[in-house]
């Protein structure tokens, strides 16, 4: 597992399955503690259809069960303030992809969407049946896959027709802001970390969207020198198979 995405996968999975006290997951050192009464081949059957190659480590008879450090409140709080700067980035950097004419920024903006719909469904879902949690699941995921392959088609357009390069200047900017608000982002949940919720996976989580932001920047350094579409387009393609794959990943669970 490397983002909160597949950490969302793994306790939805999970959810569904009787006998289940606590799961504990560790993106540090990428391992998964399950205390439970059930046979462990139901988990194992769970776990390896997400296709997240799993291995069983160890299997104990300890049944005392991992505790968490936050309350509710706080937890739904971080939430909250990590759905928002997302939202508002989604929306600024979709509409300053479209006026500035960069695909890169579009790119970017669906996976600040992709983001928000994680910690929306965490918010939403908290308390909720396996059931209802699979059918947000597949809603999010339908949206996210429609999305991603809009956009690789409007890529492939402007690969094919003659297209006017990217403003530069908007590119950097709006990427540059994007890249400061998944660090407040970050921050935020940093502080709330907590074995129990989905924090543990916000820095390797945040960590990847800042890749994304960087892409972006480099992408239109590129096409400052080169004066070609190109760079943006490659980086949008990247970013939206990014987005397509993890769509992908939640609705294989949502079945």
């Amino acid at each position: 597992m490397d983002c909160a995405a597949e950490e969302q996968l793994v306790r939805m999975s999970l959810d569904g399955i009787a006998g289940i006290e606590s799961t504990y997951v560790d993106l540090d050192v990428r391992t998964v503690t399950v205390t439970h009464r059930t046979d462990v081949a139901v988990i194992r059957v769970a776990l390896d259809a997400l296709n997240l190659n799993t291995t069983q480590l160890e299997e104990s008879p300890d049944t005392r069960s991992v505790a968490g450090g936050i309350s509710k409140t706080d937890e739904r709080r971080a939430l909250a303030i990590a759905l928002a700067i997302n939202a508002v980035f989604f929306g600024a950097e979709m509409a300053a992809g479209i006026l500035g004419n960069s695909m890169g920024l579009v790119a970017d903006s669906l996976d600040m969407f992709a983001d928000a719909s994680v910690y929306a469904l965490s918010l939403i879902a908290v308390g909720g049946s396996a059931a209802r949690k699979r059918r947000l699941a597949a809603g999010s995921g339908y949206m996210q896959l429609a999305l991603a392959f809009a956009g690789l088609i409007e890529v492939t357009r402007r690969f094919v027709t003659s297209e006017m390069p990217p403003n530069v200047v908007v590119m950097i900017i709006v990427a540059a802001l994007a890249l400061a608000g998944n660090v407040a982002t970050l921050l935020v949940l940093k502080r709330a970390r907590s074995p129990e919720a989905h924090f543990q996976a916000a820095w390797i989580f945040t960590a990847n969207d800042i890749k994304v932001n960087a892409l972006v920047i480099a992408a239109a350094i590129v096409v400052a020198f080169t004066g070609s579409p190109a760079p943006d387009l490659l980086a949008g393609a990247v970013i939206f198979f990014i987005v397509a794959n993890g769509a992908r990943r939640i609705l294989a669970l949502a079945r």
